[in-house]
């Protein structure tokens, strides 16, 4: 269910081309276990290493993505929750992984390490793939596979808000594009503009019209779904003030998506300042072939329920945890 996978990372070289020895000792100790099947006690008896160095060489070769551990998804497609997920909210494929039990964090971070290994297998040549903002999101392209997937664009599908969080939608799309060798094509305008006027004349300015029209025509997205309570990420960023994102809320304002708003059923509510924003809608969202989901977080349920009741996915990605109580609150 496991293997290693190889990765465009290189050790380090001399003039002459040769690696270092602590390189080489890194490249054998992980060949040793991965391929050959050796233990620890085995590869520091064969290397005439102590068995600290080795652990210490595997963790090395694992940070400098030499190898990379990948389970496969068909087993998690194919399990119980899936299918009734799959089911209930008429989706193409879902993907489940176990959730651990003592650490909601951490079953988050298998959410995302899960959807960064599904998605190059969701890719085919040819694809214009949208990316969505956000944590969860910049966190999946971080560790994404390095790869070399053929004739991909990868394309933002909202305008940059700048913020101290790190994980603006330029950086996600980018750092995606960058792990898959793709090209990348920005929106090169913010996402909150101080007035509706100015964001109409930016939309029809002739290079932001072209970008637009690449979300447009994307053929596949890739998102997650933020909630809407005072500490989500709207509220850090300031893209919807607190008194207005509180009004929204009391008028059943739900889950986020690309910065836009809906309520329990998926349904859009229009924030105050939607017509200063510039980036995907909702309906372009919906109309793509395929739609990506990624909810990490056991806090994200009712928004994760409302994006799927409101047909935002076709394949979906979560954690059994949330697969259950999704099931329950359906």
């Amino acid at each position: 269910m496991a293997g290693a996978k190889n990765s465009n990372a290189r050790p380090n070289e001399d003039a002459a081309g040769r690696g270092s020895r602590q390189d080489d000792a890194i490249i054998e100790a992980a060949w040793c276990y991965y391929h050959e099947g050796l233990n620890q006690f085995e590869i520091a008896h064969r290397l005439n290493l102590s068995r600290a160095s080795v652990v210490n060489y595997l963790a090395e070769a694992r940070k400098r993505d030499y190898v990379r551990i990948s389970l496969d998804s068909d087993v998690f497609r194919n399990q119980r929750l899936s299918s009734e997920l799959k089911t209930r909210f008429n989706l193409t494929n879902v993907l489940v992984v176990p959730a651990d039990e003592l650490s909601d964090e951490r079953s988050s971070e298998r959410v995302i390490r899960a959807a960064s290994d599904w998605l190059p297998h969701l890719l085919e040549p040819g694809d214009h793939l949208g990316v969505a903002w956000g944590e969860t999101i910049h966190r999946l392209a971080q560790i994404a596979p390095k790869l070399a997937l053929s004739d991909l664009t990868v394309v933002q599908l909202t305008g940059s808000k700048p913020a101290e969080l790190g994980f603006a939608a330029e950086n996600c799309a980018a750092a995606l594009a960058q792990r898959f060798g793709a090209q990348c094509i920005n929106l090169h305008v913010p996402l909150l503009l101080t007035s509706a006027r100015l964001a109409a004349e930016l939309r029809a300015e002739p290079m932001i019209a072209v970008e637009l029209q690449m979300i447009a025509d994307c053929n596949k997205v890739l998102f997650a779904c933020g909630t809407t309570d005072p500490q989500s990420h709207i509220a850090r960023i300031g893209l919807i003030d607190a008194e207005n994102l509180a009004e929204m809320r009391a008028n059943g304002a739900t889950g986020v998506i690309c910065g836009r708003t809906i309520d329990k059923d998926g349904i859009p509510i229009r924030a105050p300042n939607e017509d200063q924003m510039i980036g995907v809608s909702l309906e372009q969202i919906r109309n793509k072939q395929m739609r990506i989901f990624v909810s990490a977080g056991i806090e994200r349920v009712d928004s994760a329920l409302a994006a799927l009741r409101g047909g935002y996915a076709t394949h979906f990605v979560t954690c059994s945890e949330t697969a259950t109580q999704l099931l329950q609150k359906a």
